[in-house]
């Protein structure tokens, strides 16, 4: 029993730790590089969208930003959290692959939610980068969960 939920707690560390790392490297760079992929504005139409929907007001401005960038990390800690399941051997590989399909669904997701596609899909190089944070995010994820492994050992 203890081993589980030592290993529960050191998925969710290690996704946590990705999703904070994937969110670092976004709001860093997207002061930078004007061809930087904007998930935040695709989280700030969803979450909008959401609260349209069900009949509440809004949020708007820092609020907006705070309750996205908060959503963004629980839900990336929640998924990345589940590279740590299965075998050990394939952890690193589990995390390329979980967050290769992090990066290709935020692509391809948005327009079949209603949403628009276009601050990850503006230009090739918005594409790539795209992926290639998510990837980032998942590597973060399966390295930070081999370590901790390592020294709860």
């Amino acid at each position: 029993m203890i081993d589980k939920t030592m290993n529960g707690i050191t998925n969710i560390a290690g996704g946590l730790a990705g999703a904070v790392a994937l969110n670092i490297l976004h709001e860093s760079i997207k002061h930078l590089d004007h061809n930087a992929p904007r998930v935040d504005l695709v989280g700030e139409e969803a979450l909008t969208k959401i609260a349209k929907g069900v009949g509440v007001q809004p949020l708007q401005g820092n609020a907006l930003y705070a309750a996205t960038l908060a959503g963004d990390i629980l839900s990336n800690a929640l998924y990345y959290s589940l590279i740590g399941m299965g075998k050990k051997k394939h952890l690193l590989l589990r995390g390329a692959g979980y967050g290769l399909v992090a990066g290709a669904g935020a692509l391809t997701l948005t327009k079949p939610m209603g949403l628009s596609d276009a601050p990850v899909t503006r230009t090739d190089k918005t594409k790539i980068l795209t992926v290639a944070w998510y990837l980032f995010g998942g590597l973060v994820t399966a390295l930070t969960i081999k370590e901790l492994r390592k020294h709860l050992k």
